[in-house]
C-alpha cells in the first residue's frame, strides 16, 4: 500500500489557478473516499473536482441573496468541464428547473438540432447561464440578479478555461461586458473578454420566435466551435 495523503483544505478556486503544472500537483495530494493509493486525475476529472468544491456552499440555497422565489433549484450546468468551448444563456426556464440542466426545454431542443447540424457534441461542450435560478415567470434576469451571480459563473469560467465562449442572448453578453448591449448589432462580432474569444448570439428562444434569423445563429454557433479549436 503506497503512502496516504492527508485531506487537503478547501480553498478558494482562485488559487488552484497559479499554473497548469501546479493544478496537477495539487491533484496528486487528493484522498480519494476509497482511501486506496492516490493516483493522477487527468484534467477532466479534476476539473471536475473543482467544480463540485465551487458549487457545494450552494447546494442548499434556500436562503442565498440571488434565489429567485419562485424556483425550485439552482442549475449550475451541464456538459464537459476540460470543455474548448463554453456556452453562457440567460437564465434557466420551467424544463430547466424541473430537470435541473440548462437548455432541456424548446429552446435546448432547437440548440441540439443546431449541435447536430454542425457537428457538435453536446458532451464536448459546456453549457450554463448567467443567472443559476430561474427568474419568475422566466422574465429577463434583472441587472442585480446578473451581478449577484457573477462570482458563480466567473468561478466556472476560470475552472473550465475555455477557449472559446458564444454567450446566447443579450443578457449573458451584457453580464460579461458590464454593458447594455444591442444583440442585434452584436451578434457574430468577435470579442475579447478576459483573453478569452466571445462570440455574442442571437438566444435560441428569439429564434423560435424569428425563424427567419436561425442561419445567423447557426454561423454565430459555428465561428465558435472554430476559434475553440483553433491550434
Amino acid at each position: 500500500m503506497g503512502k496516504i495523503y492527508p485531506k487537503i483544505q478547501r480553498i478558494k478556486t482562485q488559487q488552484f489557478f497559479i499554473s497548469t503544472k501546479t493544478m496537477y500537483t495539487r491533484a496528486q495530494t487528493i484522498n480519494q473516499p476509497s482511501k486506496r493509493n492516490t493516483f493522477f486525475m487527468n484534467a477532466t476529472n479534476y476539473k471536475q473536482h473543482l467544480l463540485n468544491t465551487l458549487y457545494e456552499p450552494y447546494r442548499s440555497c434556500n436562503g442565498c441573496h440571488f434565489k429567485m422565489p419562485s424556483a425550485t433549484q439552482i442549475v449550475f450546468g451541464d456538459g464537459n468541464p476540460n470543455a474548448q468551448l463554453m456556452f453562457i444563456g440567460e437564465a434557466p426556464g420551467k424544463d430547466e428547473d424541473l430537470q435541473g440542466k440548462p437548455f432541456v426545454g424548446r429552446s435546448g431542443q432547437l440548440l441540439n438540432r443546431i449541435f447536430d447540424a454542425v457537428g457538435i457534441s453536446r458532451k464536448e461542450v459546456y453549457i450554463t447561464n448567467i443567472v443559476k435560478f430561474r427568474p419568475p415567470n422566466n422574465r429577463r434576469p434583472l441587472p442585480q440578479e446578473i451581478e449577484a451571480n457573477k462570482p458563480l459563473l466567473f468561478g466556472q469560467i476560470k475552472i473550465i478555461r475555455p477557449k472559446a465562449i458564444c454567450t446566447l442572448g443579450s443578457a449573458a453578453l451584457e453580464g460579461l461586458l458590464e454593458k447594455q448591449v444591442k444583440i442585434t448589432q452584436m451578434h457574430g462580432k468577435k470579442l475579447i473578454w478576459n483573453n478569452i474569444p466571445v462570440i455574442p448570439a442571437y438566444h435560441p428562444a428569439y429564434i423560435l420566435r424569428n425563424p427567419k434569423e436561425l442561419p445567423a445563429l447557426i454561423n454565430d454557433i459555428t465561428t465558435a466551435a472554430t476559434l475553440a479549436h483553433q491550434p
